[in-house]
């Protein structure tokens, strides 16, 4: 009889790697179908790969609940651990093949803070790093940032953290905007009972301590009974595309809807706002330095004040004007 030769090297302690690509797919989209569609087979499969992988090791990743999945504790730990490594492969592979005439950095953030802070400044960084090429790590919260294979993180708190020096990047300002299409179809709220019933756009709260209608209208000492919501989302990007869209009023955090107003696209009703105790950070994890490209890009993301939306003397009542 022929006798197996025992399994040796990582193989034997990492039985699959495409259970642990298909885990980090729906570990980081929260979704065994999303998953299925970026790695282009079924969620069926998927299923059968992270069966199998909590089968091996002997553990549950994820706890699964009516339409929503989230990361048990271990999960959490094996997320960390496979995210990190597939980006240090990825970006081991794009060295060997493009060379090494530019600096690679990852830069992680939340969703909101890559596609409305960073996105529309990108071709900024162009101009003042040529010499870098940046990789964006995106995650759905800040809670989700605890990955220590990233050059730097920009996160939304206090600003101390144990696990890094945190470098200050800008306070914030909360405060209704909307588009100016969606002025010329309502009426403008003269007051913060009539705001409170104009068709808001609400986004669920998240680990990043950030506003909801009813805690901004709080914060202002505010008694204005129930809100009228038009829409609620998960992601607050959903809901600036929303009132970009005219579909109702979202709360605009200044540092990310600058760009939108600046532009026109939206609107900021004034002159009611929130100033959060909290501001944004550029964290450099414990051991790395602060070096001049990390400077510069700090520099590249304070960038932009916080944009008016009304020139000096324009009322509410000249801007709804304006809009019809």
């Amino acid at each position: 009889m022929k006798h197996l030769e025992p399994v040796k090297g990582y193989r034997r302690i990492i039985p699959s790697m495409t259970a642990l690509l298909q885990f980090e797919a729906v570990a980081r989209l929260r979704s065994f179908t999303l998953a299925g569609d970026e790695l282009g087979v079924s969620q069926a499969a998927v299923s059968k790969q992270i069966k199998a992988l909590e089968d091996t090791l002997g553990l549950q990743l994820f706890q699964r609940a009516h339409r929503r999945i989230h990361l048990t504790e271990a999960g959490e730990t094996l997320f960390a651990i496979v995210s990190g490594s597939l980006q240090n492969i990825a970006s081991g592979f794009d060295q060997l093949m493009e060379g090494h005439e530019r600096e690679d950095v990852v830069l992680a953030s939340t969703a909101p803070v890559s596609q409305l802070r960073i996105m529309p400044r990108l071709g900024q960084l162009a101009d003042v790093l040529p010499h870098v090429r940046l990789r964006l790590a995106t995650q759905m919260f800040t809670g989700d940032l605890k990955t220590p294979n990233y050059d730097m993180e920009i996160r939304f708190g206090h600003g101390h953290w144990a696990d890094g020096q945190s470098i200050a990047l800008f306070e914030e300002e909360v405060f209704p905007v909307c588009s100016r299409a969606w002025l010329a179809r309502n009426p403008l709220p003269t007051d913060l009972a009539e705001l409170a019933g104009a068709g808001l756009l609400e986004s669920d709260s998240t680990s990043e301590g950030w506003l909801t209608w009813s805690g901004w209208f709080k914060e202002l000492g505010a008694t204005v009974g129930k809100l009228n919501i038009n829409l609620r989302c998960t992601l607050y990007t959903d809901v600036i595309n929303a009132a970009v869209g005219g579909y109702g009023v979202a709360l605009g955090w200044g540092r990310l809807v600058d760009h939108l107003i600046e532009s026109g696209e939206l609107v900021r009703l004034e002159p009611s706002l929130v100033k959060p105790r909290q501001s944004y950070y550029l964290v450099i994890p414990r051991g790395r330095d602060v070096t001049p490209t990390v400077t510069a890009i700090v520099q590249w993301l304070q960038g932009h004040a916080i944009a008016r939306s009304l020139p000096s003397g324009m009322g509410m009542h000249d801007l709804a004007a304006s809009a019809r």
